[in-house]
């Protein structure tokens, strides 16, 4: 029996009906039903903070590449227009849309943009946030710059895992195949909150959520808002 519906986040958004990490697809995973989303963020030349997934964008660095030129590049040659534009936002065109409306997910794939993505989120309601990252020096650079910011853990290799003991997170966030009943009640009497990730399966949703995890992250969200509203 599940006594309570975790947090239903879309990964990456509504990446199965939309462009992964686009407004479009942040959209829709609330049109969907879900709580919110998951999404990644990385820094370009110019120290933009945008949503993107991998290194390399329109075959351009992102690292090495200013956000106007990743427009451009995405428009292919024609004048990037604001469709353009919504469909490789930055974090904070993120926070002004859907800040009080979403829970937000923000995953930081690389070092040395903590402090733009603090920034960013000044003003943004806490409780309805958390910042991660597989990345275990992130996490200690984002507690440094602010202790009160709702940091996460992102895992998906068994041997790491007893990492989260010594970060300063709040959230711990297994791939769902090294995540089991043991583990999150483990999480939960650590005082901390446990996230799952990517399950996109109903059955192996209803599994989690009866061992009590506190959000389920999805690329299906269609699925996972419509199995949880028919409980």
């Amino acid at each position: 029996m599940i006594d309570r519906r975790p947090l239903l986040l879309g990964h990456r958004g509504a990446r199965r009906e939309a462009p992964e990490n686009s407004l479009a697809a942040l959209e829709l995973a609330l049109a969907h039903g879900c709580d919110g989303f998951e999404f990644d963020v990385r820094a370009t030349a110019d120290g933009r903070s945008i949503l993107c997934h991998d290194a390399t964008l329109f075959r351009r660095s992102i690292r090495r590449s200013a956000y106007s030129k990743l427009v451009t590049a995405g428009a292919k040659k024609r004048q990037p227009s604001r469709a353009d534009r919504e469909i490789l936002p930055c974090l904070e065109d993120v926070v002004e849309r859907f800040a009080d409306r979403a829970f937000l997910d923000i995953e930081i794939k690389v070092p040395g943009m903590e402090k733009a993505v603090v920034d960013a989120l000044r003003g943004a309601p806490r409780g309805r946030l958390v910042v991660s990252s597989f990345l275990s020096d992130v996490v200690l650079e984002l507690r440094r710059l602010d202790r009160q910011l709702p940091l996460g853990w992102v895992c998906d290799r068994r041997y790491r895992l007893p990492k989260w003991r010594e970060l300063p997170c709040e959230v711990v966030i297994p791939h769902y195949r090294i995540c089991d009943e043991r583990l999150v009640a483990t999480i939960h009497q650590a005082g901390k909150r446990a996230f799952v990730w990517t399950v996109n399966r109903q059955a192996a949703m209803m599994r989690f959520a009866s061992m009590g995890v506190d959000a389920i992250i999805s690329d299906d969200t269609r699925l996972l808002s419509r199995a949880f509203h028919r409980i």
